[in-house]
């Protein structure tokens, strides 16, 4: 059983007081009108009752009147429309409030009569409790909006968010108390969960209310004496706005882009409507799943990190997402089939409730056919008629013309030849002048490495051997490229421009190249400890805090050469554990520039494709956005948890709310339990917290929030204060 708050008036809560000012009480016979905007204050002038502004016309209700920043508390009759403003509020001799047109029926507002005459209402009063109120002739109540601060909880569908109190029975309140604190009382007035833990008065902050937003979030505000500040928000039921259900329609998908919720159609799929893209998608192509015909085809379609609604007919145990498509494929009746966590969801469309999820490791297989999968099985069909023609027709011109081409290459390949050694000679001697590198031969490095026989590292750009060279004085690291086309090409002069030239104590040294042929090889210091990620995540020592310290230190240090002291400044685009190499010493030196970004001198971003490591990418290579070095600040950020914790940035076997990490801290910085972070482990709180807070600062969604490297290693050191960071946006790790 599920409980979700239903919430849909903003509600606060003050000590109540009766009404004792003349200022804030009408008698009958009195009138509001909002052409020369009166309204009724309470005592202390912080609520008013009245006509304010909505649409084209005027509403009745309750909003802060102290606060520059208009917020509605209470409306009457929200769903009917706004009031010309040729209309008055009147509250009559019979003991009802009223809105009275110049012509026409009147409105009826509230109703403090009922059927006893000893209730009419002889007073109206707005409260400092923000409760508007009707007073009977004994100056007791007979009507009010609201005041006591509690809503009862109600069992729904489908739950985005809940409170998880499911076996506390029926007749739970939600409870919202002067000074911020949010909780759940049982039937019996006990406090059975606080649904925010950190909720004690922060200075100056006096006004507190609770709403669900027209995003769907349910988010409690608070406001400080100031009436020229903003509300603040001190909790949310989530940070991720794709949460709430039913923000997109039917085969649709909720995915963030440049903060914004919006709704996507998976391919082969078209909007309903392209004006109003919430109503959903419908799918482009036929699809007959249990058409027995033999010329029946079906392709799939697969959609990563989005998760529907539950509303499979059949659910089956299965270990790879592969045996789950084949499944779908062979049962007539799938349409569309999801795999999470090995187990295999069969479904049929429409689907439901669609949005992009931060853990991933869900996999949607859409069944597409009929004239889209039939098409093209003929159109390969036809293609391979015309290949075998064209190969027929080429076989014939190849053997008539194998003789004069035979003749004419021998002497091409003498002139490429020569041609080839001297440019080998001209490139190399450009990239020596450029770099002022030394220069290896194939030959001499076969001979260091001992023919390539020791690997000592292998990643998405290479292998690494290890080798000697200066006749076995010195150690060293040769990587050789492996995609030696134009991708190859790219990485290798990238890395040689961006690290040829810097010396920088944290930052992997290279020593040379080899550039023979296809053969592209670069050639390192050698660090004989490994990767940080080996340091980390794979040792069975975990390494003390303050070794961690140093090494957060000397990872900032060695970014921030990279960003303002080096001749060309470089965005390193791929930031993480594996890429930041431990010497003999212990220091952590910053390797593997093959996906670097340079800049020109007067250059602060630049517009490229997506570059680096799910997980450690910022936001703004999601949306478009030009790149500066604000990039590395945020993957830096997220390795900076990675190092405080000694665990991976997403992890699935862990409880759900410690899954995404930088989350997790934000969390518990939050509710002032950052000692969470670093279990089994002593370390003094006030260091703990700067260090979070620093990651906190670095995550942040938009690059112009985040401190520059400088300013990292500053705070770092305790050389500048370092202000509460404010609450986290969207974490984005894919699309």
């Amino acid at each position: 059983m599920a409980f979700l708050v239903l919430l849909l008036l903003l509600n606060f809560v003050f000590n109540a007081t009766n009404a004792q000012s003349t200022s804030s009480i009408i008698k009958p016979g009195s009138s509001l009108s909002p052409i020369n905007n009166s309204y009724l204050l309470s005592p202390s002038g912080q609520f008013a009752f009245g006509f304010y502004r909505y649409k084209n016309g005027y509403s009745v209700g309750i909003w802060f009147e102290n606060i520059q920043q208009k917020t509605i508390v209470w409306t009457a009759n929200r769903d009917a429309l706004p009031f010309p403003s040729n209309v008055t509020l009147v509250l009559t001799t019979e003991g009802t409030l009223i809105v009275r047109p110049k012509q026409g029926q009147d409105v009826l507002i509230a109703d403090a009569s009922s059927d006893n005459v000893s209730r009419l209402a002889t007073s109206a009063s707005m409260l400092d409790s923000g409760n508007f109120v009707l007073l009977n002739s004994s100056g007791g109540i007979g009507w009010e909006f609201g005041s006591i601060p509690c809503w009862s909880m109600e069992q729904l569908g489908a739950a985005y968010w809940a409170t998880d109190t499911f076996t506390a029975g029926y007749g739970v309140s939600l409870n919202l108390d002067g000074d911020g604190h949010l909780y759940l009382l049982n039937d019996t007035g006990f406090n059975i969960k606080s649904i925010n833990t950190n909720y004690v008065n922060a200075s100056g902050k006096s006004v507190y209310r609770a709403t669900i937003d027209t995003d769907g979030i349910f988010r409690l505000y608070s406001h400080s004496s100031n009436q020229f500040d903003d509300w603040y928000t001190e909790w949310s039921s989530s940070n991720y706005r794709c949460d709430p259900f039913g923000l997109c329609g039917e085969n649709s998908y909720c995915v963030m882009m440049g903060g914004e919720p919006v709704c996507q159609c998976p391919l082969h799929f078209d909007f309903i409507n392209e004006k109003r893209q919430e109503l959903g998608c419908r799918k482009n192509y036929s699809l007959v799943a249990c058409d027995t015909r033999n010329d029946q085809t079906f392709d799939f379609l697969e959609v990563n990190d989005v998760s529907w609604k539950n509303d499979a007919y059949l659910s089956l145990s299965l270990k790879t997402k592969n045996s789950c498509r084949d499944e779908c494929y062979r049962d007539c009746s799938c349409e569309a089939a999801v795999f999470e966590n090995e187990l295999c969801k069969m479904m049929k469309l429409p689907l439901r409730f669609g949005r992009r999820v931060l853990s991933g490791q869900v996999t949607t297989f859409l069944k597409i056919g009929g004239e889209l999968a039939g098409v093209g099985t003929r159109k390969r069909k036809r293609k391979l008629r015309m290949d075998m023609l064209i190969i027929s027709i080429a076989m014939a011109c190849l053997t008539l013309g194998f003789l004069a081409v035979a003749t004419i290459g021998v002497r091409k390949y003498r002139a490429y030849v020569r041609k080839y050694k001297r440019d080998l000679r001209l490139v190399n001697n450009r990239v020596a002048e450029d770099v002022s590198l030394k220069s290896f031969s194939l030959e001499e490095l076969k001979d260091a490495t001992n023919n390539f026989v020791d690997v000592i590292g292998k990643g998405a750009y290479g292998t690494v051997f290890k080798g000697v060279i200066f006749d076995g004085e010195r150690t060293v690291a040769v990587k050789r490229l492996e995609k030696v086309v134009a991708e190859g090409e790219r990485d290798f002069l990238n890395e040689m421009k961006a690290i040829g030239k810097t010396h920088h104590k944290n930052l992997v040294r290279l020593l040379g190249y080899c550039y023979d042929g296809t053969n592209r090889l670069l050639v390192y210091e050698y660090m004989k400890n490994g990767s940080l990620a080996d340091f980390l995540f794979k040792s069975r020592l975990k390494v003390n805090w303050e070794v961690r310290v140093e090494i957060v230190l000397s990872i900032a240090r060695g970014i921030c050469y990279l960003h303002e002291e080096c001749e060309t400044r470089i965005i390193h685009c791929d930031i993480k554990p594996e890429n930041i190499l431990m010497d003999d010493e212990g220091y952590a030196k910053i390797a593997e520039f093959g996906l670097a970004k340079l800049l020109m001198p007067n250059q602060s971003r630049t517009y490229t494709e997506i570059r680096g490591t799910r997980g450690y990418v910022a936001p703004e290579w999601h949306r478009n956005l030009p790149i500066t070095v604000k990039a590395n600040v945020y993957s830096f950020g997220i390795m900076l948890f990675e190092i405080i914790c000694c665990r991976r940035s997403m992890e699935t076997d862990v409880p759900e709310n410690e899954q995404v990490l930088a989350y997790w801290a934000h969390d518990c910085f939050k509710a002032n339990e950052v000692e969470k972070l670093v279990q089994n482990e002593f370390v003094e709180k006030s260091k703990l917290e700067k260090m979070v807070k620093v990651g906190l600062w670095c995550t942040q969604d938009e690059a112009s929030s985040r401190p520059s490297m400088k300013r990292v290693i500053l705070m770092l050191e305790g050389t500048v204060n370092i202000p509460d960071p404010p609450p986290l946006s969207s974490f984005v790790s894919s699309p």
